[in-house]
């Protein structure tokens, strides 16, 4: 029956209210979790955030939403438990048959999921840096994607080379790009064997940067960016 109570809570059809209070219309219930519960959820989770700090603090991907970081969180605690679970069955395969090294404890257990996440943080890191996976599920038609943030990102990092940056206030500048910044709209760029250049007209259309052992461009500054090709006389530089 519409607006009818029980046990003191009423529900109305409409827009549902989670921050109202039980017992007023259109509320429902709040969840209430113990501290031990809490507790209990955050040790569950703490390898997979662990693996998702290692893994943002070493690409240059943006970090997610703090509920898309949970779900993250939870999705590398999968892969954790599993690989952590096998080393668990194979420790007791071990002890039974081969040699007894010790017990497997909450605190074995809890120290394994670290370093698992740790290692694994550290994979997913190398992978996203490096597009060789990718490329070989692009030549399988698997995917047209590539590991890396932005196309920005992806062709700076493919590309070692000297470069030339058109800046705002139209001059030229050319050198060895040592450090760029991941996104086009923030860091600087750091060029070294910076010359700037003039126009192609002058019989002498380069200046260089005596004495100059690196330049810091900002990256807000610059227009677009010309990559130079390498020839066997450049200096090659890793």
């Amino acid at each position: 029956m519409s607006g009818s109570h029980s046990e003191g809570l009423s529900y109305t059809p409409g827009n549902v209210k989670l921050w109202e209070s039980p017992g007023t219309a259109g509320g429902l219930p709040r969840i209430k979790l113990a501290s031990n519960e809490i507790i209990a959820v955050l040790n569950y989770l703490l390898p997979g955030f662990i693996s998702a700090w290692v893994y943002y603090g070493l690409t240059a991907h943006s970090k997610p939403s703090q509920f898309e970081r949970i779900i993250q969180a939870l999705i590398f605690t999968i892969f954790i438990q599993f690989i952590v679970n096998s080393i668990h069955w194979l420790s007791i395969l071990l002890g039974e048959n081969v040699l007894i090294i010790g017990k497997w404890t909450n605190n074995v257990s809890l120290g394994t999921s670290v370093i698992v996440a740790l290692i694994l943080g550290l994979m997913f890191a190398r992978f996203s840096n490096n597009d060789w996976i990718h490329a070989i599920l692009r030549d399988r038609k698997f995917t047209q994607e590539t590991p890396y943030p932005s196309e920005w990102y992806g062709v700076f990092a493919k590309h070692r080379t000297y470069i030339v940056l058109h800046l705002k206030d139209e001059r030229r500048i050319y050198g060895w790009a040592e450090e760029w910044p991941s996104h086009p709209n923030n860091g600087h760029f750091s060029l070294a064997e910076a010359e700037w250049l003039k126009d192609e007209g002058n019989e002498d259309n380069s200046i260089p940067l005596e004495g100059v052992d690196n330049i810091l461009i900002p990256a807000n500054e610059v227009k677009f960016v010309e990559f130079m090709k390498l020839y066997t006389e450049d200096k090659q530089k890793k």
